[in-house]
């Protein structure tokens, strides 16, 4: 590490961090002008806008548009450097552009491992306190009740509630089948079902028929005692929530999930693929800000900096747009969340071979 390395560094680090606070803060007047209303409305607690709302959002939306801001930091001091003739001097003094990288590259990897671990594991729990927040002081997204609910309970049992109401733990309508292979064993379907505890569950106006062969064996009656792997909770997760859960906990439920057979993974696989390949796009945003600003242009840096926010703004418009096709099952959420990154890594490898050497 020598001084140069140092000086890029510092330049880098503290343009990115001082963009942040700036933008972050010019953000926060625009949604407190925009919510106030409704805070007063809904009577939200002061201590709960501070601490529970604009507290989370500065890393969540810092997270967010990270790339923006990495983006723009890199273009702005080294369209300033190149304007200044330093990169030319530095390679005039016989640092090769590689040379020059690297202190570029060591601070998009602080950044990279800062925003892995901020948005893997510290954020979700923030974010879960602004979900809860705008629940139930701007705008409520979650249900009382839920529909249509099939799932994979256990391996070859299948539940099915047609109507579950969310406050008092009772569904109505239900079957509850299980399978030995293809073949049907048993099958009950009653009025109600009702949770109770610790994932027991009392059924309701029964009729239970078990199959054996071409014989069947059918049973009535008022209650029914059983045990199912599963608790009212794990019926309402929504999208919103998957930014609660922290890596092992997205993995976690999606596996779950899937051993049930529920088709509401699309966005939870989104939200995981999403943790790493926004934090992979410091590398990308850094060479392809480099590349495009380290030089010198006529005019000064105002070329530089425009075509820069354009192609920012564009990578996270761009990001946004394709995740949206992985919940729709346009695209698979591997491709929906990482063809951003691929995309324009080839314009910085291309940028970067133009650059001068």
């Amino acid at each position: 590490m020598k001084k140069l390395d140092w000086y890029i560094i510092r330049k880098f680090l503290g343009t990115f961090f001082f963009s942040i606070v700036l933008i972050l803060s010019v953000a926060i007047v625009f949604d407190l002008t925009e919510k106030i209303d409704e805070f007063f409305e809904n009577q939200a607690p002061l201590k709960a806008i501070i601490f529970d709302y604009y507290l989370p959002f500065i890393p969540y939306y810092m997270n967010m548009f990270s790339s923006l801001f990495i983006f723009i930091s890199v273009i702005f001091f080294t369209s300033k450097l190149a304007n200044n003739s330093e990169i030319i001097a530095m390679l005039s003094a016989g640092i090769s552009f590689n040379r020059i990288m690297r202190p570029y590259m060591i601070s998009a990897t602080f950044l990279f491992l800062l925003f892995a671990s901020l948005g893997g594991y510290v954020i979700p729990k923030a974010t879960g306190r602004m979900l809860d927040f705008q629940d139930q002081y701007i705008q409520k997204f979650t249900s009382e009740n839920a529909r249509n609910i099939q799932m994979k309970v256990e391996p070859g049992t299948i539940l099915y509630i047609e109507t579950f109401q969310k406050r008092s733990k009772t569904g109505y309508r239900c079957s509850y089948e299980h399978f030995e292979g293809k073949q049907l064993q048993m099958r009950i379907t009653a009025d109600r079902i009702v949770y109770v505890e610790d994932n027991h569950w009392r059924i309701e106006n029964y009729t239970r028929r078990a199959f054996n062969g071409l014989f069947e064996d059918v049973q009535k009656g008022n209650k029914l005692d059983t045990i199912i792997p599963i608790t009212p909770d794990e019926l309402f997760i929504t999208a919103e929530e998957a930014q609660e859960m922290n890596n092992q906990e997205l993995r976690q439920y999606i596996r779950r999930q899937t051993e049930r057979g529920a088709g509401n993974t699309k966005a939870f696989e989104t939200e995981l693929h999403r943790r790493y390949a926004s934090p992979i796009g410091a590398f990308i945003m850094t060479l392809l800000a480099l590349s495009l600003s380290s030089r010198k242009v006529r005019g000064g840096m105002g070329k530089n900096l425009g075509i820069g926010i354009a192609l920012s703004a564009a990578y996270v418009l761009f990001s946004t747009v394709s995740s949206t096709f992985s919940v729709t099952g346009a695209m698979s959420p591997f491709m929906a969340v990482w063809l951003p990154n691929f995309i324009f890594l080839a314009i910085g490898i291309y940028l970067y071979t133009k650059a001068p050497k």
